[in-house]
């Protein structure tokens, strides 16, 4: 069949790598060039540890209380917005334990399942993207974040994902070539990371000439429909005709679905990184600072700092502030690391695409019968994007998903 994907981040070139696999004419319409996005510039991390949707009880609280501090890892930017305000809402009737406790078998699959694949494709493909298997390290610093994360770590184990409650001492033991201040740590040993950028860069031109069309710098605007059918994608360069078509827009797909009369609560989560290249000791496990919501992810020789969740719609600006906040909390628990705040031109910025129970949204749309969804992945987009596309893969081939998916349902919002 044709099978037009919009969007071209890594669940869009996923569901193309599954699709085309299965001998589907695929082609990807992206509005950008492909050269930058959340796919590129995330914290490279594979990590079934992260079973607690973002909404989750006590949420709400931190997010007041950090509102208010310009260097604060999370931010909703004030604004007049029915959309926000919708948002909002159903994020504050999700936060609740009863939602967690429904949400984290469903994470816990399709993350196990990305992981499994992501294991294949760095077996399978011919070229390196630094996928590696050393966990994940969570470090904390006071006494409070400690008994959070004990709870988490506990909640974990209870579904069988392995956490391992480290002293200070057993976190340095893990970390011999750099020198770690923290009061102890939790240990994931089933995470994985990768170098993004590597990936995307490289399984482009892979797709490319296993015959996927890309059209860059094009703009889906609207749809030609013809009993309960899309049969054309109308764009900035042209109509194109189709037997399937996925939505994989990230933070832009809300505003795409409206076209197709779909409501698809999203808000982006703007998040920063930046790399600092030729590091001479170079930690060797990945790990997040708890109290500064900090992801650190060695990548080679370079060493990648991320964070921050702004919720500011589709604004690209950048704020140095959230920059500094993450820059002054390194040397507090990597106290030999000198890390300078880098010039903007050097910091990346991109929008995660933010549903607001905190579960993406996978599967058919209502009412359009050649319609899948493949979106709101939060900051889990690189870690579920396999896992994402090759149930994608299976929809269209008429398969039966090897995973449950009801949680992840499109129509959840209707």
């Amino acid at each position: 069949m044709k099978v037009t994907i919009i969007g071209g981040g890594i669940v869009g070139l996923s569901s193309a790598y599954y699709l085309n696999r299965a001998a589907h004419e695929v082609t990807i319409i992206e509005k950008g060039d492909l050269s930058d996005g959340c796919s590129h510039g995330n914290a490279g991390m594979i990590v079934p540890s992260h079973i607690i949707p973002l909404a989750a009880p006590g949420m709400i609280a931190k997010g007041i209380r950090w509102m208010f501090n310009s260097t604060s890892p999370f931010y909703v930017k004030p604004r007049l917005s029915l959309e926000l305000l919708r948002w909002g809402y159903q994020f504050y009737k999700h936060a609740n334990e009863r939602h967690v406790e429904q949400a984290i078998p469903a994470l816990k699959e399709l993350s196990l399942y990305s992981k499994s694949l992501y294991q294949q494709l760095a077996a399978e493909l011919p070229f390196d993207f630094g996928y590696a298997e050393r966990g994940l390290l969570m470090l904390y610093q006071t006494a409070e974040t400690e008994k959070e994360e004990a709870e988490t770590a506990a909640i974990a184990n209870a579904h069988g994902v392995k956490a391992q409650i480290l002293s200070k001492e057993e976190v340095q033991a893990l970390e011999p070539a750099v020198r770690v201040t923290a009061r102890g740590g939790v240990y994931f040993p089933g995470d994985a990371h990768l170098t993004p950028h590597n990936l995307m860069r490289q399984l482009i031109p892979y797709l490319k000439n296993r015959g996927v069309t890309f059209l860059t710098n094009t703009v889906a605007e609207d749809f030609e429909k013809a009993n309960r059918k899309i049969v054309g994608v109308k764009t900035s360069a042209g109509a194109y005709v189709c037997d399937e078509v996925v939505l994989a827009a990230g933070s832009w797909s809300g505003a795409v679905a409206k076209h197709l009369n779909i409501t698809l609560p999203m808000q982006g989560g703007k998040g920063y990184s930046f790399l600092l290249k030729g590091v001479e000791s170079n930690i060797r496990i990945p790990s997040i600072f708890l109290e500064a919501r900090v992801a650190v992810t060695p990548m080679g020789n370079d060493l990648r700092f991320g964070g921050t969740m702004e919720i500011a719609g589709t604004d690209q600006r950048i704020s140095m502030n959230r920059v500094k906040g993450i820059v002054d909390a390194i040397p507090r628990y990597y106290p030999d690391l000198k890390v300078e705040l880098p010039d903007a031109k050097q910091v990346w910025h991109g929008l995660r695409p933010c549903s607001p129970d905190g579960l993406p949204y996978i599967g058919r749309a209502k009412g359009i019968n050649n319609l899948i969804i493949a979106t709101g992945h939060a900051m889990m987009g690189l870690s579920l994007g396999p896992g994402t596309g090759k149930l994608v893969s299976d929809l269209i081939s008429g398969k039966q998903p090897e995973i449950v998916i009801d949680q992840f349902e499109v129509g959840r919002y209707t």
